[in-house]
C-alpha cells in the first residue's frame, strides 16, 4: 500500500512539473512570437493618406518574429525601381548596428543628402506600448553639401485597434515639428478589390445577358468580403457609384484594380465561383427565377451563348430554364418558383425585380438579393385589376409569409401596377420597402463598416431654449426626397442655400459607409431628415394600427443614431397623389407625436397635400408646392408668387418639394428671382417658426373618409 501511495504521489509530482513546463513553454512562446497575429507580415502604403514618397512612389514594411525580444523588419522603398534593407532588431533599447552599403537617403531622395557608405546605421528598438506602438530611435552619418553630419530620427509605428492599419511617423530634430513624414500602411491584401464600368445597355437581345452575369458574379464573390464593385453609367438612376468608389479609396483604404470584361472577371475570380444557371431570353421571367437560384446556389446566370465561356473556367450547371416556362404566364412561373424555392429563401427580405419591362431589365439590386438569399419576383400588387387577380393573391401570400419588419428590396413593375399598390400591400404586412430596383453594389457596400469612432452629426439650426419668431414675410423650405435625391447630391449648387435631404434610414446597415460619405460631405446648409413614414418606405395608414407604435419606435432609434430632428411622412394608400387622399387622420398623427417626442416637427406629402396641424409646440405641415424638373423657371416663380397672394396672411409657410433631378443651382436661381418678400430658411427653423405663429388652418383627414 505504501509503495502504491508513493507511486501515486510521484505521478502527481511528475504531472505537476509537466503541466508547469507546458505552461511555461506556452508563455515563452507567447512572448517569443508576439507578432504572430497582429504585426507579422507585409504592410503596403495607402498612398492618398501618406506623405509623398518622391522617386520611389511607395514604401512597405514587413515584420517577422525572430524569437523572444527579437524582430526582423524589412523596409522597402519602391517596387520596380527600389531600395530595400533588412533590420534584425533586438528589442529593449539595445543598440543594433547595420553597415551602410548604399548612399540612398530613401525617405527623401530629392533632398541633397546621401548616407556615408561604410558608416553604421544604429537603431534602438522598444515597445512604447507593448504590441501596439513600436519606437525606433536611430542615428546615421549623412553627407550634405556642407560635409558629414550625424543625423538622428525617431520612427513611431502604431497599430490601430482593428490590427489592419499601421501609422508610421518619422520625426527628425532637423525637420519642422509640424511636418513629420507620415505613412499609413495597410496589411497586404486588406481591402484589395476590383471594379468594372458597366454600359447603359440593358436589352435582352443585347448586353443584358453579359451584365446580368456580371451582377450575379458580384453577388457570389462578395459573399464573404467586398471584392467586386461596379461603376454604373451617368444615366443610371443611382448616380453616386463613382463618388462612392473614390470615397472608399480616399477614406476607407481600398485599392481597386480595373477589370474590362466578363472573361477577365471570371479569370480573376477563378475558384471563387463554380456554378451557373441558364435562363431563357425568350421568357423574360426566367431570369427573375434564375436570380433566386443564383442566390441559393452561389451561381452566375447565363444565356446559352455564355455557357462555353463559363465552362471554360470550370463552372458546372445547377439549373437550366431553357424551354421550361414556354407558354406559361407570370402567375404560373412564380407559383412554380414558390413551390421549388420559397422554403429555402430568406424570410426577412424579398426582391421585387420590377421597374422596366418588355425587352429590358435593370437588375442593379440583384447582387444584394443574392447576398441575402432572397426570393425574386415581379408579381402585380394591384388588388383592383381583375386580369392580375391571381398574381395579386400570390404576392399577398408571399408578403404574409415573411417575418414582420422584413425588407422588400427592388421596385414594382412599371407594367403591372403602381407604386402606391406595391407599398400599400407591403405596409399592410409590416414589410419595409427599399424602393429602387437599380440600387447598385449593395453586396459590397453593406460590408464596408463605419470608420472607427465615427458619429453621425447633422447640421442642426435650432438651438434649445431659443424662440424663433417669424417676420411678416413668405418663408420657403426646400426638401429633396427620394433618398438624397438619388443623384441630386452631386449636382451643381449644393451648399449655396438651405436644403433638406431625406435619408433612407436602412442605409445605416445596408450601406453604412455610404451614409458616412454623405455626412462627411455635408455643408452647413445641408440638413438631413428622416423618412419615409417609417424605418424605410411605408404607408402609415396601411400599417395595422396596433403595430404603428412599434414601427415608429424603430424609426425613433434610427433618428437618434443618425442625429435627425425632422421626420417626413408620405401616404398614397388611399389613391393617387392628386385624385386620392394623401392626408393623415388625427389618430395616426397622434401616434407620430407620441412616439417621436424629440422631433422638431413633421412634414407630409410628395405632391401637394393638405394635412396641417400643430400640437405640443410642434408643427406638421404638408407640401404646398411640387417643383417638377421640367417646369420653366419663370412659371415656377409665377406659381410661388400666386400661392403667396392666395395665402395672404403673413407669415406664410410654403413647404416646397424638389423633384430629385433638379440641380440646386436651378432652385437657387428661382428663389433669387422672387424678391425680398420671400426668404429661404432651413427646414428645422421653418417648422419652429410655423409652430410659433401657425397661420395655417388646421386640417386632418376625417376618420370616416371614403374614396369617391
Amino acid at each position: 500500500m505504501k509503495h502504491s501511495r508513493f507511486n501515486s504521489r510521484r505521478r502527481l509530482v511528475i504531472i505537476f512539473f509537466f503541466l508547469s513546463a507546458v505552461a511555461g513553454f506556452l508563455a515563452v512562446q507567447a512572448k517569443a512570437a508576439p507578432l504572430a497575429e497582429d504585426w507579422q507580415g507585409k504592410w503596403v502604403l495607402i498612398e492618398n493618406e501618406s506623405s509623398d514618397v518622391d522617386l520611389y512612389g511607395t514604401v512597405s514594411l514587413e515584420f517577422v518574429s525572430m524569437g523572444r525580444d527579437r524582430l526582423e523588419v524589412v523596409e522597402q522603398w519602391g517596387a520596380g525601381r527600389s531600395h530595400a534593407e533588412t533590420l534584425g532588431l533586438e528589442l529593449g533599447g539595445v543598440v543594433n548596428a547595420f553597415p551602410i552599403k548604399q548612399k540612398v537617403f530613401a525617405s527623401n531622395v530629392f533632398m541633397g543628402l546621401r548616407r556615408v557608405i561604410g558608416g553604421e546605421r544604429k537603431v534602438r528598438a522598444s515597445w512604447e506600448k507593448p504590441y501596439e506602438i513600436l519606437v525606433l530611435d536611430e542615428t546615421l552619418p549623412i553627407h550634405s553639401s556642407q560635409g558629414v553630419k550625424e543625423l538622428s530620427s525617431r520612427s513611431t509605428i502604431s497599430l490601430d485597434e482593428s490590427a489592419t492599419i499601421l501609422t508610421w511617423t518619422i520625426e527628425r530634430p532637423t525637420r519642422p515639428a509640424d511636418q513629420p513624414l507620415t505613412f499609413r500602411l495597410k496589411r497586404e491584401g486588406y481591402r484589395d478589390s476590383y471594379y468594372m464600368e458597366l454600359e447603359d445597355d440593358w436589352e435582352i437581345d443585347s448586353l443584358l445577358p453579359e451584365q446580368a452575369a456580371l451582377i450575379t458574379l458580384q453577388g457570389v464573390v462578395n459573399r464573404e468580403k467586398p471584392l467586386l464593385y461596379f461603376v454604373y453609367p451617368e444615366t443610371w438612376d443611382f448616380r453616386f457609384t463613382d463618388e462612392i468608389l473614390e470615397y472608399y479609396q480616399e477614406k476607407k483604404q481600398f485599392t481597386f484594380k480595373k477589370l474590362n470584361s466578363l472573361r477577365r472577371a471570371l479569370s480573376t475570380f477563378e475558384g471563387k465561383v463554380d456554378k451557373y444557371v441558364v435562363w431563357d431570353p425568350a421568357v423574360r421571367s426566367s431570369l427573375i427565377v434564375a436570380f433566386t437560384v443564383a442566390g441559393l446556389e452561389d451561381a452566375v446566370v447565363v444565356t446559352e451563348e455564355l455557357i462555353p465561356l463559363v465552362e471554360e473556367f470550370g463552372l458546372s450547371k445547377v439549373e437550366d430554364f431553357r424551354g421550361r416556362f414556354q407558354g406559361m404566364n407570370d402567375f404560373e412561373i412564380n407559383t412554380w418558383a414558390y413551390e421549388q424555392y420559397w422554403d429555402r429563401c430568406n424570410k426577412d427580405a424579398i426582391v421585387w425585380m420590377g421597374g422596366e419591362h418588355g425587352n429590358r431589365m435593370k437588375p442593379g439590386v440583384a447582387d444584394f438579393g443574392m447576398y441575402h438569399r432572397c426570393f425574386f419576383t415581379d408579381l402585380s400588387t394591384d388588388a383592383d385589376d381583375p386580369a392580375e387577380a391571381d398574381e395579386y393573391r400570390l404576392a399577398d401570400k408571399l408578403l404574409s409569409e415573411m417575418n414582420e419588419m422584413g425588407m422588400c428590396f427592388g421596385w414594382h413593375s412599371y407594367k403591372k401596377d403602381k407604386e402606391r399598390d406595391h407599398v400599400k400591400l407591403a405596409s399592410s404586412h409590416l414589410i419595409r420597402v427599399s424602393g429602387l430596383h437599380t440600387l447598385p453594389n449593395m453586396s459590397f457596400n453593406t460590408q464596408v463598416p463605419l470608420s472607427p469612432d465615427f458619429e453621425f452629426k447633422n447640421n442642426h439650426n435650432v438651438e434649445e431654449g431659443v424662440r424663433y419668431e417669424p417676420e411678416k414675410k413668405v418663408y420657403i423650405a426646400a426638401v429633396q426626397t427620394d433618398s438624397l435625391g438619388i443623384g441630386a447630391w452631386t449636382r451643381p449648387g449644393r451648399g449655396e442655400i438651405p436644403y433638406a435631404w431625406q435619408v433612407t434610414p436602412n442605409w445605416l446597415w445596408m450601406g453604412p459607409s455610404m451614409l458616412e460619405m454623405f455626412y462627411d460631405q455635408a455643408t452647413p446648409n445641408d440638413l438631413f431628415i428622416g423618412g419615409l413614414s417609417g424605418p424605410g418606405y411605408m404607408y402609415s395608414k396601411a400599417i395595422p394600427r396596433d403595430k404603428l407604435p412599434t414601427v415608429l419606435q424603430k424609426s425613433r432609434e434610427y433618428m437618434e443614431t443618425l442625429d435627425l430632428s425632422v421626420f417626413e411622412i408620405m401616404d398614397y394608400s388611399e389613391g393617387a397623389s392628386v385624385e386620392g387622399n394623401p392626408d393623415l387622420p388625427q389618430s395616426v398623427i397622434d401616434v407620430y407625436y407620441e412616439e417621436m417626442p424629440e422631433a422638431v416637427g413633421f412634414i407630409n406629402g410628395y405632391a401637394p397635400a393638405y394635412t396641417f396641424t400643430h400640437q405640443d409646440g410642434r408643427a406638421m405641415l404638408s407640401y404646398d408646392y411640387y417643383m417638377a424638373p421640367g417646369r420653366p423657371e419663370a412659371e415656377v416663380q409665377a406659381d410661388l408668387r400666386e400661392l403667396a397672394a392666395i395665402n395672404e396672411k403673413r407669415p406664410y409657410f410654403l413647404l416646397l418639394h424638389v423633384r430629385q433631378w433638379s440641380d440646386i443651382t436651378r432652385v437657387k436661381s428661382i428663389f433669387d428671382g422672387l424678391g425680398p418678400a420671400f426668404e429661404v430658411v432651413p427646414l428645422d427653423v421653418f417648422l419652429k417658426m410655423a409652430a410659433e405663429d401657425p397661420t395655417f388652418e388646421n386640417y386632418t383627414r376625417p376618420e370616416d373618409w371614403k374614396p369617391e
